[in-house]
């Protein structure tokens, strides 16, 4: 059995050298749309919480890469990801096109907004 990651440094070690390339570029963008956030692993991916809450989650697949920014901001953000697999929560991406960072940026930003009302 695969040791579970400590960091997200050591799940992206992990990795081949283009999801590698695709999840630091998401990682960049989600700490440009909000910086401060806490770097964690969750359910052995990498995630980052606000205010001590899981915010949004990201990881790699065998053909494709994940972002879990949670499924309002997934259905807020519909008519964007349509280039996009998308699941309750979900949207997945080919390795060789990353999400750009304005979209990443808008879901992140959706998500904050959604957990400020609560």
């Amino acid at each position: 059995m695969k040791k579970a990651a400590g960091s997200i440094d050591e799940y992206l070690a992990t990795l081949s050298e283009d999801k590698r390339a695709a999840l630091e570029k998401l990682r960049r963008a989600i700490h440009k749309a909000a910086p401060g956030l806490e770097e964690c692993i969750s359910y052995n991916i990498p995630a980052v919480r606000y205010r001590g809450r899981m915010l949004v989650a990201f990881g790699a697949a065998a053909k494709h890469c994940s972002f879990y920014p949670g499924a309002h901001p997934v259905m807020a953000h519909a008519d964007e990801l349509q280039a996009y697999g998308t699941s309750k929560g979900t949207v997945r991406f080919p390795v060789d096109q990353p999400l750009p960072d304005g979209l990443v940026r808008k879901l992140v930003k959706t998500r904050i907004a959604e957990y400020d009302r609560d």
